[in-house]
């Protein structure tokens, strides 16, 4: 019998998951990302995490016979490797990737996905309707997008197709995003941004009143949101994200005509109501073509995992028709 794997590497954890061919999932392991000093030290990490969940499985490493690995980037796609990560110590400039795993699994069957192109491909596997045609979107700490469009999962040259969170919204470019360009998606919405964004439409109308704690080192996303419906000013910075995130969805819908749009990561996830029910009413009414429907995933934080996992299944895309079996 052959085994498959996927493994998920964050800024913060680490996962992985062994299936059998049919895909049922019999070893699984998560771990702490190193945070250095070198990117050696992160793929030991990852490495060790895969044996862990082969451990969980009660197999040997080497009977995996493909893995597919969802990943934080950018990416040297040519190395398999993530270069110069953004979450990650300065000290750590380069993690090898597809190298080490496909050593440590004897095969060269491994694929090499951004975390959101392992979102799409997850979430086109396990639909229904298995569509040819859909993104995925993580609204996080910050803003990512999968496409699959006309059956091919986009990656692009260097693998760093997805990077949505830094279009330009605001031409007027009132916030710096993260990257260090102004205007981007990212730097309003994403949830690293949204407290810097209250702060902003405080400073544009003092009037407004709020006890959110603006001033302090503490203050999250997460109060924003806590305070919906109860505070005047809370109301209005979530009113605001439902304008730049229904801007940067439509401008998806623009490019790549999806059927389906669906949400993930930690700002989606935990507020759907006021996140993603605000952008389904939005973009119905700025799209001029098909519209697509809008959900949100139904795999939780698990979708990288699983979409690496249905990536290794289905030859890097999430096809059923293409399941290995």
């Amino acid at each position: 019998m052959v085994y498959y794997a996927g493994v998920d590497l964050g800024a913060t954890n680490v996962r992985a998951i062994v299936a059998e061919a049919d895909g049922t999932t019999i070893g699984v392991s998560r771990r702490s990302t190193p945070r250095g000093p070198t990117g050696i030290d992160v793929t030991e990490g990852v490495l060790r995490t895969l044996r862990e969940a082969c451990g969980d499985a009660g197999i040997d490493p080497e009977r995996i016979a493909a893995t597919g690995i969802g990943s934080i980037g950018p990416f040297d796609l040519a190395e398999g490797a993530v270069i110069d990560p953004a979450n990650l110590p300065d000290s750590i400039d380069r993690i090898p990737l597809t190298g080490p795993i496909a050593k440590l699994i004897d095969s060269e069957d491994v694929h090499l996905h951004n975390d959101t192109a392992a979102g799409v491909i997850g979430e086109r596997f396990h639909a229904a309707s298995n569509p040819d045609d859909m993104a995925y979107i993580t609204i996080s700490s910050g803003i990512g997008a999968g496409v699959c469009c006309d059956g091919s999962v986009m990656s692009g040259w260097d693998g760093n197709v997805g990077e949505v969170g830094h279009c330009v919204v605001d031409p007027q470019g009132r916030l710096t995003c993260g990257c260090g360009r102004d205007g981007h998606w990212e730097a309003y919405c994403s949830g690293n941004a949204i407290p810097d964004y209250a702060r902003l439409l405080a400073e544009d109308d003092p009037t407004i009143s709020t006890s959110l704690p603006l001033e302090g080192s503490d203050f999250t996303a997460k109060d924003v949101f806590e305070l919906a419906g109860e505070d005047e000013l809370a109301d209005y910075v979530i009113e605001q994200l439902a304008h730049w995130n229904a801007i940067g969805v439509t401008n998806i819908v623009h490019s790549f005509a999806p059927i389906v749009v669906s949400f993930g990561g930690a700002v989606a996830l935990h507020n759907e109501e006021l996140v993603v029910d605000p952008i389904r009413e939005r973009v119905s009414e700025m799209v001029m073509t098909n519209v697509p429907e809008i959900r949100v995933t139904d795999l939780g934080d698990d979708v990288v995992v699983e979409g690496a996992l249905a990536s290794a299944l289905t030859e890097g895309t999430g096809d059923r028709r293409r399941l290995r079996g």
